[in-house]
């Protein structure tokens, strides 16, 4: 296997979900480990738990737990950190680490409310004089954050250069959309969709489709694209750097959005209610490939794909993506119909937002069987698995990914998300120890190997 695709890896936000995070430019710490501050004597008293492999994160102990032991590795490494000039010398390495370090600062000096909610205006509003009391106030609570993500990038980048040293790249996922809820939005409140007490007018989601009846109403808040045009796209631009600093190739996750993007009155109770705004388009991207010409992109573009997404999609000339659980129907216009598959594209057995393909399998009726049965022969739930695997690598797309829980053949109890829902088991799934196995290994090389992808 050459590639490694991961979600957003930034802090989690509301419910969890690693598209709604605190900055898009910052680690999470959860996934700072802590065997390896104990073996740089940051930790010298830690004792790994022996937590019961369940399959699920459990994210509350376990922020609470990292928590308590990242800050003990900060009272350690404090006085060394200070002498050295650390925190200077990281806010001029990262220009974003400042900002959102006094955000989650803030954040936790008002029990953790959303920024819209800050009691104090001057520090919402981010006038100097609340923002150098806040500072001054804080100090240490911004300092720790930072060293956080002194942690995270410095094992990120270990991480990665020990993917590369086994020939294995990492593709990234960058959402299109930043939260509300987030430093991003606080600090450029300019380049946003907001009214004069900087609460959002129009917010982002997509009409109902697929996934949802009443269409899903994300939240987020809609860019000034022509306000970011005239500064020269810059906030862009370095969200794309910092993605070019964490991965090899990146994901735009709702890239339809900058051909058009769905609008929606804030406050409306659901996305059926939404108009469709003409984006930026090649214009943006003539930019980024002018300003960064070393960002590898795959354009994710599900969902209502149009002449003018198909239009800004060949003009840049990014991979598209190809998902074989939409490639079924009897639409021979359907880009996922495995006819209608192209190398220039990422092709999956299912996404992130799918089903596991058994559970999948076994919520179809008998249309979508029949359907399947035609194009992969004789299927069942022992095999289906196997066949939509190995359908997605025998296709001609350049690059065949596969999700875990596919090559685990587990069912719809292991979906990473369902759309347009909030809470339960979204984004919890957890790979166990025991899923690494060499059986499943082997089933990968062949199949690499019968495919030709070796």
């Amino acid at each position: 296997m050459g590639v490694w695709q991961v979600l957003p890896v930034g802090p989690t936000g509301y419910s969890e979900s690693p598209y709604q995070s605190a900055c898009a430019l910052a680690g999470n710490p959860n996934m700072i480990d802590l065997e390896t501050l104990k073996e740089e004597g940051l930790l010298p008293d830690y004792v790994s738990p022996k937590a019961e492999q369940t399959g699920y994160a459990d994210f509350e102990r376990l922020t609470a737990f990292k928590n308590e032991n990242l800050r003990k590795a900060y009272a350690a490494a404090r006085e060394n950190l200070i002498r050295e000039n650390a925190f200077e010398k990281w806010q001029a390495q990262w220009p974003w680490l400042h900002d959102y370090a006094l955000f989650v600062a803030v954040k936790l000096h008002f029990g953790n409310i959303s920024w819209m909610e800050w009691p104090d205006q001057d520090i919402r509003l981010r006038k100097a004089d609340a923002m150098a009391k806040y500072e001054k106030e804080l100090l240490e609570e911004v300092r720790y954050q930072m060293f956080l993500q002194y942690l995270f990038r410095r094992q990120w980048d270990a991480l990665r250069e020990y993917a590369h040293s086994k020939n294995v790249i990492i593709l990234g996922d960058m959402p299109i959309y930043v939260a509300e809820d987030s430093s991003d939005v606080w600090a450029n409140a300019e380049f946003f969709q907001l009214d004069e007490e900087r609460h959002p007018r129009r917010v982002a989601g997509v009409p109902p489709d697929y996934f949802s009846e009443d269409g899903q109403l994300w939240g987020n808040p809609l860019y000034r694209w022509t306000h970011l045009k005239r500064h020269g796209y810059g906030f862009w631009m370095d969200r794309l750097r910092g993605m070019a600093q964490l991965f090899d190739r990146v994901r735009i996750d709702h890239f339809i959005g900058f051909a058009n993007y769905y609008s929606v009155a804030a406050g409306a109770p659901n996305a059926r209610k939404g108009r469709w705004i003409v984006g930026p388009g090649l214009d943006f991207f003539k930019k980024v490939k002018k300003d960064i010409p070393e960002l590898d992109v795959v354009a994710e573009d599900l969902g209502a794909v149009n002449d003018r997404v198909r239009a800004l999609l060949k003009g840049c000339g990014y991979p598209g993506m190809r998902v074989m659980q939409f490639g079924f129907d009897k639409d021979e216009t359907n880009p996922h119909i495995l006819k209608n598959h192209v190398e220039n594209a990422v092709a999956y057995t299912g996404t992130h937002d799918n089903d596991t393909t058994l559970g999948w399998w076994q919520a179809a009726d008998a249309d979508l069987k029949w359907g399947v049965g035609e194009e992969l022969g004789e299927v069942n739930d022992e095999n289906i698995c196997d066949k939509m695997m190995e359908v997605v690598f025998m296709g001609p797309a350049a690059t065949a990914v596969v999700p875990m829980w596919d090559v685990l053949k587990l069912g719809s109890e292991r979906r990473m998300n369902t759309p347009g829902t909030v809470g339960g088991n979204n984004w919890r799934f957890r790979i166990k120890p025991e899923d690494i196995s060499a059986e499943n290994a082997k089933k990968l090389y062949a199949l690499n190997e019968k495919s030709e992808r070796l």
